[in-house]
C-alpha cells in the first residue's frame, strides 16, 4: 500500500510542478535525456521544497480531492469565476489566478487579508503570507540580493540537481547558465570592470569585485596599508609630559645608589679634560655681533666726552630728565591715583619731605584739564635760580621713630607669669628682710626686724612655726637647704648663723635632717686640728642656747662680722656667707658635714656684696661694689672679671644654665650679662624710680626673672635663653606688680620663686609677705 500512496502523491503534486520545472530548465537543458529529467523531478518533489507541495505530499488521493473541493472555504477572499465552473475554485498555490488582478481592483485593498489560511500535516491552520512588493519608500528597497542559505555545504552536493540551493524564503535557486552560450555571450560583450573570471562558491555566479575591493587588492599588491587614510607614523603621545613640575610626587632626592658610573664615559671625559688642560680645546666664545655701518652716513656723538663746562650758548648739555610716567597722565590708571588717606598725608607733610611735587589726578578728557596752579610760582623760582643765587636743598632723613624701637612679642603670648596677689602673710613686727620657699614648694620661711623666723603654709598663708632667735639683732637672711632629702633652714641674725629643723616635716625626714647636722661633731672629734692653738678658727660651731634647742634650733655658727647673704651649693653640703663689714674675712665657705669654715680670700679689691655658686660647674662668683669676679675652685684661679658698669651692686643671680647673669644695682639699673659674649652687659634695663634690692631667676625651668625695688613694685620679665650661640637672649618686660607700701623710703626687700610653678613671693618693708600667682 505504501508504494501506491506514494505514487498517488507524486501524480497529484506533479500536475503543476512539471510545467514550472520545465520552464525553469528550458534554458540550457536541450541535451538531457527524458529519463534523467524524470528522475530529477521525482527526487526534487520527494524533498518537498515548495511550501504548498511539501505540506500536501503526505495526503492520499481522496484527501487531495477533498482539499481541492474545499477551496471556497480556504480562499474566502476570492470571488468565484463562472457558473460553468460548477462552484469549484481551483487550488492556487501562488495565491492568485488569471482573473485575480481584475477582481482585486474592484475590491477595497484595505479589506483584503494578506495571507491564505491552509492546513499543515497535523490538520492545524497554517497562514501563508503573500510576497511583499517593495516600493520606493520601503525599508527593503536597499536590501541586498538574495544569497544562498546552504551554509558550509559544498556545491558539489547539488551537481545532480537543477538548482544549487535555497534562498532565505525557502525557494530554489536555479543553476546559472554554462557552456558555449555563456562563452559566446562573454566574447560578444566587453569585460566589465570588476570581472575576475572566478565563480562565487555560494551562488555559482561569476565573482565581481567593487571598486573599493579592487582598490584594497591594489594596495596589497603595492605593499601598502589596505585601509585608506591610515597613518603609519602618527604623532607620538608621550606618557610623561616632560615638564618639570614645581611640586613632584616625591620631593626626596634621587639616591646615589641608583647611579652606576660608566667607565667609558669617564675615559672620554678625562680625554676632554686633558685636551682642555693642554690647550687643544678652547672654550666656546660666541661671535661678536657687529652691525654693518653705512659708510655714507656720518654720525657724531656730541655727548661722547661729556664734561662740566661753563654756561655758553654753544654748549648743549645732555638731556637728563626721565620720560614721564603714568602718574603724570591726565587720565592715569586707577592704581596710580591716591586714596583720601594718602592725599591727606601728602597735604600735611612738609614740602621738603614729600616724595613728589604733585598728586596724580584723573580727568575724563583733555579739555577738562585745568591750568597748572603752581605755574607762576615755579617760573618765579626758576627766575630766582637764574638771576639770583642758587639755593641748596636741605636733605632730611624721613625716619619713623617707632621703627627704631625693637619689635617685642605680645606679653599675652608669653604666659604663664604672675599677675595677681593671691595670699598676704601677716605676723611680723617691723620690716620683713628676707624670705625663701622650700624645695618642695609647700612652706615659706621669713625673717624680719623683730628677730623672729616664721614658717608659713604657702597656699593658705597660715603660720605653722616660729622662733625668736635674737632680741637685739634682726634676721637678715633665711635660706632653705637645697634638696628634698632633708628639711634644714639656715638663718643669719647678726654674727650668728643658725641651722634649724622646724617641726613641720615627717618624723623620718626630721631624723634624717638631724643626722646631717650632727655628723660634723663626730668629724671634729675624730680629726682634731693640730695647729688650733696657734691660729684662731674662722668660725665656731656649737650648740645654741637651751631655749633655742627646745625651739628646734640645733646648730649655731658664730662669725666675726654681721652676715648679710647666705648661698647654698646645689649638693647641700656647702654654703657661702657674705659679711660686707668683715674685710678679709667677709666671704666664708662652710662645710656642713665637717663643721668646717674656710676663708678663701685674704684680700678683696672692693667691698663684697654677694656671692653665688655656679649651678653646674665648680665656679664661685663674688660681687663687690662695681665688679663680679668668677673663680675656678678646682684650679683655684681667677677666670673672669665681669664689669656691669653700675655704681653700687646690690645683688645678682646666675641663670640655671650658667651662661647668663642678672645684676641689680642701687642706681636703679637692671643689667643682663651674657658670659659667652662679653664682660660688659648685654642689656641695661631702667624701669624703676628707686634702688633695686633683689633680683632672682626662676630655677624651675620657666623663662622668668624678676627684680624688687624700693619704689614698692616688682618687675617681671620674660627671659628666654637658647643653647644656640648664634641667637641672643630674648628679654621682654611682661608685668609690673604693685601692692607693698613704701615705709621710710624702703619698699620690697626680697623675693623668691616657687621651684616649679610661675608663682613668686615678696617681702616688704610694710611687715607683710605676698604670694603672686
Amino acid at each position: 500500500m505504501a508504494p501506491q500512496e506514494s505514487n498517488k502523491k507524486r501524480k497529484a503534486i506533479t500536475k503543476d510542478s512539471v510545467e514550472s520545472d520545465e520552464v525553469v530548465l528550458s534554458d540550457g537543458t536541450d541535451g538531457l535525456e527524458p529519463g534523467f529529467l524524470d528522475s530529477v523531478l521525482s527526487q526534487s518533489e520527494d524533498e518537498g521544497s515548495d511550501g504548498l507541495e511539501s505540506h500536501t505530499s503526505d495526503l492520499d488521493g481522496d484527501d487531495i480531492d477533498d482539499f481541492e473541493g474545499s477551496g471556497d472555504d480556504l480562499t474566502s477572499e476570492e470571488v468565484p469565476s463562472d457558473v460553468n465552473s460548477g462552484g469549484h475554485v481551483p487550488l492556487k498555490v501562488n495565491g492568485s489566478s488569471e482573473s485575480g488582478p481584475k477582481l482585486l481592483e474592484a475590491i477595497d485593498v484595505e479589506l483584503q487579508p494578506n495571507h491564505v489560511v491552509t492546513q499543515d500535516a497535523n490538520g492545524n491552520p497554517r497562514y501563508v503570507y503573500r510576497d511583499i512588493d517593495p516600493v520606493y519608500d520601503s525599508d527593503d528597497s536597499d536590501a541586498p540580493e538574495t544569497t544562498n542559505t546552504i551554509g558550509n555545504i559544498p556545491l558539489s552536493f547539488y551537481d545532480s540537481y537543477p538548482h544549487i540551493g535555497y534562498d532565505i524564503n525557502g525557494k530554489k535557486i536555479a543553476r546559472p547558465a554554462k557552456g558555449e552560450a555563456l562563452d559566446a555571450l562573454l566574447d560578444s560583450i566587453d569585460i566589465p570592470k570588476g570581472w575576475t573570471g572566478l565563480t562565487d562558491p555560494n551562488t555559482g555566479k561569476p565573482l565581481e569585485l567593487s571598486e573599493q575591493e579592487l582598490d584594497v587588492l591594489k594596495r596589497i599588491q603595492m605593499n601598502e596599508v589596505p585601509e585608506d587614510g591610515f597613518d603609519l607614523y602618527p604623532a607620538t603621545v608621550e606618557y610623561f609630559s616632560g615638564k618639570t613640575e614645581t611640586m613632584p610626587l616625591s620631593a626626596a632626592p634621587e639616591p646615589k645608589r641608583r647611579f652606576i658610573p660608566s667607565k667609558h664615559e669617564a675615559k672620554r671625559v678625562m680625554k676632554i679634560v686633558r685636551a682642555i688642560r693642554e690647550g687643544r680645546i678652547l672654550p666656546y666664545k660666541p661671535p661678536l655681533e657687529e652691525e654693518e655701518e653705512d659708510l655714507d652716513i656720518k654720525r657724531y656723538d656730541i655727548w661722547a666726552n661729556e664734561a662740566p663746562r661753563p654756561d655758553h650758548p654753544m654748549n648743549v648739555p645732555a638731556p637728563k630728565l626721565p620720560p614721564p610716567g603714568y602718574e603724570e597722565s591726565y587720565h592715569p590708571p586707577p592704581e596710580y591715583l591716591p586714596d583720601p588717606k594718602e592725599k591727606k598725608l601728602w597735604e600735611e607733610a612738609d614740602e621738603e619731605d614729600r616724595d613728589r611735587d604733585y598728586l596724580p589726578s584723573d580727568h575724563k578728557s583733555l579739555r577738562k584739564v585745568p591750568g597748572y596752579d603752581r605755574f607762576i610760582k615755579e617760573k618765579f623760582e626758576r627766575c630766582l635760580d637764574l638771576y639770583l643765587a642758587p639755593r641748596i636743598r636741605r636733605s632730611k632723613l624721613n625716619i619713623d621713630p617707632e621703627s627704631l624701637l625693637p619689635k617685642l612679642p605680645n606679653p599675652d603670648e608669653l604666659r604663664p607669669f604672675p599677675t595677681t596677689c593671691a595670699t598676704i602673710f601677716r605676723g611680723h613686727e617691723g620690716r620683713v628682710r628676707s624670705l625663701a620657699v622650700d624645695p618642695s614648694g609647700v612652706w615659706l620661711a621669713s625673717g624680719g626686724d623683730d628677730g623672729t623666723i616664721r614658717v608659713w603654709e604657702l597656699l593658705t598663708g597660715r603660720q605653722l612655726w616660729y622662733v625668736k632667735v635674737s632680741s637685739d639683732e634682726a634676721v637678715n637672711v633665711v635660706r632653705w637647704r637645697p634638696g628634698t632629702d632633708a628639711v634644714i633652714l639656715s638663718a643669719a641674725a647678726g654674727e650668728d648663723l643658725y641651722f634649724i629643723i622646724p617641726a613641720i616635716a615627717s618624723p623620718e625626714l626630721e631624723t634624717r635632717s638631724r643626722s646631717l647636722l650632727d655628723a660634723g661633731f663626730g668629724y671634729a672629734t675624730s680629726n682634731p686640728s693640730s695647729d688650733s692653738t696657734k691660729k684662731t678658727p674662722a668660725a665656731q660651731w656649737t650648740r645654741p642656747a637651751a631655749h633655742l634647742l627646745e625651739s628646734d634650733v640645733l646648730l649655731q655658727t658664730r662669725l666675726r662680722s654681721t652676715i648679710k647673704v647666705i648661698s647654698w651649693h646645689r649638693r647641700g653640703d656647702y654654703l657661702a656667707t657674705v659679711s660686707p663689714s668683715g674685710q678679709s674675712s667677709a666671704v666664708a665657705i662652710h662645710t656642713l658635714s665637717k663643721h668646717l669654715t674656710q676663708q678663701p680670700f685674704r684680700r678683696l679689691k672692693g667691698l663684697p656684696q654677694s656671692a653665688q655658686f655656679h649651678p653646674a660647674k665648680p665656679i664661685f662668683f663674688v660681687a663687690t661694689q662695681r665688679t663680679i669676679r668668677s673663680y675656678d675652685l678646682s684650679r683655684q684661679e681667677l677666670l673672669k672679671i665681669i664689669q656691669p658698669g653700675a655704681r653700687w651692686i646690690s645683688s645678682f643671680d646666675v641663670h640655671p644654665l650658667g651662661d647668663n647673669i642678672i645684676v641689680g644695682s642701687y642706681d636703679k639699673r637692671l643689667l643682663w650679662h651674657d658670659l659667652d659674649l662679653s664682660v660688659r652687659p648685654y642689656k641695661t634695663l631702667r624701669y624703676h624710680k628707686k634702688a633695686i634690692r633683689q633680683v632672682r631667676f626662676h630655677a624651675g625651668g620657666l623663662p622668668l626673672f624678676a627684680d624688687a625695688s624700693d619704689d614698692g613694685s616688682l618687675q617681671v620679665f620674660h627671659g628666654k635663653v637658647v643653647g644656640d650661640m648664634m641667637e641672643n637672649a630674648t628679654i621682654v618686660p611682661v608685668k609690673v606688680l604693685k601692692g607693698h607700701k613704701v615705709v621710710k623710703d624702703l619698699g620690697v626687700l626680697d623675693l623668691d620663686w616657687h621651684p616649679r610653678e610661675p608663682w613668686m613671693v615678696s617681702a616688704g618693708a610694710d611687715g607683710t609677705c605676698r604670694l603672686w600667682m
